[in-house]
């Protein structure tokens, strides 16, 4: 697998459109609204620290993934993260940009002094599950649980 030349870099705001595009294009429909309100909180630096980056190949934003650190008393970082949402556009998935992507954000995450990356992911999403498992997550400790109020 011949593995293109990426740039990893912080996400800023003019990534925004190429964002809710690989969203839409990875899960078939455009979310805006909720890119709006990641982007603000991502872009708000004031009492988080935030990790969110995202993947260019010649200058066009081809992946991305978004986190948020929240910063603890006398502005020292839990030890722990969640990672919220990645997206690799599907024209450049499997050419290992994901694993390129994963592994800078994860070195962002280690010299931020967090020990442990939590993640959701569907029960029946088996290439999500794959490309986490890939990266070296495992099945957490601790169980989701929910109530349908419908």
């Amino acid at each position: 697998m011949l593995t293109p030349k990426v740039d990893i870099r912080p996400l800023h705001a003019g990534d925004f459109d190429a964002v809710v595009e690989i969203d839409a294009r990875v899960y078939g429909t455009s979310r805006p609204e909720y890119y709006e309100t990641k982007f603000a909180r991502a872009l708000n630096q004031k009492n988080r620290m935030v990790t969110s980056l995202v993947a260019e190949i010649e200058g066009k934003v081809v992946g991305f993934v978004m986190s948020e650190l929240f910063v603890g008393e006398y502005g020292i970082p839990d030890s722990d993260a969640t990672l919220d949402t990645i997206g690799i556009h599907p024209d450049y998935q499997r050419k290992g940009i994901g694993r390129q992507l994963m592994e800078e954000f994860i070195n962002h995450l280690r010299k931020a002094g967090v020990v442990r990356l939590n993640t959701l992911v569907g029960w029946n999403d088996w290439r999500l599950i794959r490309f986490f498992s890939t990266n070296g997550f495992v099945p957490s400790k601790v169980i989701n649980l929910e109530l349908n109020l419908v």
